[in-house]
């Protein structure tokens, strides 16, 4: 299962906040595209999509790929949360000490999902 963030919907009068992307929804999907979720920037869920192809699996594999999926859509909030921080101007290491994470973050929760699923290798995981 690989995270793949869709779309945000900001908040009207939030332009130029660094902050706005704490009230924004993320989408996200799986892979196959027979999951999605949208999720605040917590990651808690606000709706889920399932295909019916995804119904066939065991529900507890099901529902621990839709916690990934949450969990994948929260890491890719605080990410753009550190690059708005960053970008506003605030210090290099009070943004560090808040520990948000790093794409790179994302990037290993991704392939160590992809991992544990077994899933064929691509070129960009070479």
């Amino acid at each position: 299962m690989t995270y793949s963030d869709e779309s945000r919907d900001p908040v009207d009068g939030d332009a130029g906040d660094p902050w706005a992307v704490m009230h924004e929804f993320t989408t996200a999907r799986s892979r196959s595209g027979g999951l999605g979720v949208r999720t605040t920037a917590q990651g808690l869920p606000v709706s889920v999509r399932i295909e019916s192809s995804e119904l066939a699996k065991d529900p507890a594999l099901l529902a621990a790929d839709i916690l990934r999926l949450c969990q994948q859509a929260a890491m890719s909030a605080g990410i753009r949360l550190r690059e708005n921080l960053l970008a506003s101007g605030i210090d290099r290491d009070l943004v560090q000490e808040m520990q948000l994470p790093r794409p790179d973050d994302l990037a290993r929760a991704e392939w160590r999902d992809d991992e544990e699923a077994d899933a064929p290798a691509t070129w960009l995981q070479r």
